[in-house]
């Protein structure tokens, strides 16, 4: 007897951005595919938003509204139309405001509903001194979360608490770099001569980074130059504090650059900063995006004294903590790490070991067994 061709189980992954930057949940399709699965990526289209371009279907869908409990009404009702219509075999919710849609149709539908949290959703600097908004979203996720077949996210921090919590196996996958992509930073790209020295900080120009102190800290610094890679709600706010404290020329906004611009950037750099402030579980708990970029860069980092952070640099001694954001004290510790060069050199020779092991081909495996049960 001839035997039959198993169908593809197609899978939706459901973000709320419009998919330009979230090279996650890029990583995520592109790793179902590689296991068989037909991954479709379902996001916004703004009208700043550009083309997309993947190996893989993506849907992208205009809204009325862009902010505001409207917005999430909005986009929960148009995915859970689109999803109800589509014959997905497994929906994947990407964060907490994804997640009603994505259960609703789960359980219409009867298919498996699998959760990926970029974040500590309820304990964003956002949602601070808003107790309302606040308790509908933990509302929200009490209700959901322990009914979804799977879950994983970010950090060790983020999984402990969440099974705490709700009883939820939460596995960890960190968002890592794709190692195999990455370009090797050459001697001749990182040796620069008399050239001000590149201090770093890449993504998104919100409350709560850091990105306020390293300006100000700024003021102290000479032979240096701050580079703001990124766009978000505090441009204005910083390009206007950059103006009154007069330091157009120490500092630089770069705005939002495509991926492969800004990995060219990145190797520039011989500092690359990450001072996420306390506010809240969400940011003590942070391991962001940036700073493995930057260890794939082979560039030493400037982290805060927040544990997943920490433990990252402390493990690998890759950099330096910074203890406080007080400018001054921030500038001095800035200027040790651009000028020690024991301490570069230390840095530089474990950063290749840290750049090996801290890649998404190891991390996938966690994500592989995750999706295993649902072949």
């Amino acid at each position: 007897m001839k035997q039959q061709k198993l169908a593809v189980k197609k899978v939706s992954l459901s973000v709320i951005n419009d998919l330009m930057t979230d090279n996650r949940v890029h990583k995520v399709a592109v790793s179902l595919q590689q296991m068989g699965f037909e991954p479709v990526l379902v996001g916004r289209l703004l009208p700043e938003s550009q083309s997309v371009e993947r190996n893989y279907p993506i849907h992208r869908m205009k809204l009325v509204f862009r902010k505001g409990p409207m917005f999430y009404f909005e986009y929960n009702l148009r995915l859970f139309f689109y999803l109800l219509k589509s014959d997905f075999d497994i929906l994947v919710a990407n964060d907490l405001d994804t997640l009603p849609a994505n259960y609703l149709v789960s359980r219409i539908r009867k298919k498996p509903l699998i959760y990926d949290s970029h974040e500590y959703f309820t304990e964003v600097p956002e949602l601070i001194g808003r107790p309302v908004v606040k308790a509908i979203w933990t509302k929200l996720e009490k209700l959901l979360v322990p009914r979804v077949d799977a879950a994983y996210t970010v950090c060790d921090s983020i999984a402990e608490v969440y099974h705490d919590l709700y009883g939820v196996d939460f596995k960890v996958v960190r968002n890592l770099p794709v190692c195999s992509q990455l370009e090797i930073p050459s001697p001749e790209i990182t040796e620069k001569s008399d050239e001000p020295k590149i201090i770093l900080y890449q993504g998104a120009l919100n409350l709560g980074r850091g990105i306020e102190a390293a300006i100000r800290a700024m003021q102290y610094m000479d032979g240096a130059v701050l580079w703001l890679a990124g766009d978000g709600d505090l441009t204005a706010q910083l390009k206007q504090m950059v103006a009154e404290l007069k330091l157009e020329p120490k500092v630089k906004f770069l705005g939002r650059l495509p991926l492969g611009e800004l990995s060219r950037i990145t190797r520039q750099a011989d500092l690359g900063i990450s001072l996420e402030e306390d506010l809240g579980l969400n940011y003590r708990f942070a391991l962001p995006n940036k700073l493995f970029d930057y260890i794939q860069a082979g560039v030493p980092v400037l982290v805060s004294n927040l544990p997943e952070m920490r433990h990252i640099v402390d493990h690998y001694q890759i950099g330096v903590i910074a203890e406080t954001h007080q400018r001054k004290d921030l500038a001095e510790i800035m200027k040790k790490a651009l000028l020690d060069q024991e301490k570069i050199s230390l840095w530089k020779q474990n950063l290749p070991l840290a750049a090996k092991e801290l890649c998404w081909e190891n991390e996938e495996e966690i994500l592989r067994e995750v999706y295993r049960r649902f072949v």
